[in-house]
């Protein structure tokens, strides 16, 4: 199977590499404990392998490779450990994101969110998995830039490339898809009558439903 790039990007030839193999990775489409052969992947990427090395290492200081003394590069495991680790930073972070955001978004940008929800509930009503997971993202990366607090948005950025490796995982769940909308709603409400405090504990509440979860092993 040949993966392709995007050669008309303005990028280095090690960029769009590791971007790729890092957009399949987080979404997914290479699975936790996979092994990256370079010659495989330089061939499938249609590339040598020296871009492809350059990526695995990038990748492993990230924390989405691991490499194994004379057994090679592997992608990371997704341990019950690491989601409840993440989900307990997440919960937090986007909770005082959405408490910002309470003072802070203004009229239109608040228009731009209910749309995106809109979209998310006809993803759900359509049970495409794929849409379903980029509206999601788009609504959450969305509510996180409303809090215009520029450390708070880049320290989500980092998590969330993370917390994408196994969302995948629950929105194969449809039941909690499906409560995730007035989830969803319960922040916007709060947020639209700028009760900050109540804007902070529905987000906080959303992904910590995730993390309980995650704790009953609902998801595997």
């Amino acid at each position: 199977m040949k993966i392709n790039i995007n050669i008309q990007e303005h990028k280095s030839l090690r960029e769009l590499v590791y971007d790729r193999l890092h957009e399949l990775i987080v979404n997914g489409d290479i699975k936790p404990g996979t092994r990256l052969m370079e010659v495989d992947l330089a061939e499938k990427l249609g590339v040598s392998r020296t871009p492809v090395r350059e990526a695995i290492r990038k990748l492993e200081r990230e924390g989405l490779v691991i490499i194994k003394e004379r057994k090679g590069a592997y992608v990371s495991e997704i341990s019950i450990r690491s989601m409840i680790d993440i989900l307990e930073v997440q919960s937090n972070l986007e909770g005082l994101a959405a408490y910002l955001a309470a003072y802070r978004m203004d009229k239109s940008q608040q228009e731009e969110l209910f749309q995106i929800e809109k979209e998310f509930e006809k993803a759900v009503d359509g049970g495409d998995v794929n849409q379903i997971s980029k509206v999601d993202e788009e609504f959450h990366r969305r509510l996180v830039q409303s809090s215009e607090n520029a450390h708070l948005i880049h320290l989500l950025e980092q998590l969330n490339e993370h917390v994408i490796r196994f969302r995948y995982l629950y929105y194969q769940d449809i039941r909690r898809v499906e409560e995730m909308i007035p989830e969803h709603q319960s922040i916007l409400d709060a947020i639209v009558e700028s009760r900050a405090e109540k804007a902070r504990n529905a987000a906080y509440s959303h992904i910590d439903k995730l993390k309980d979860m995650v704790l009953r092993g609902e998801l595997q």
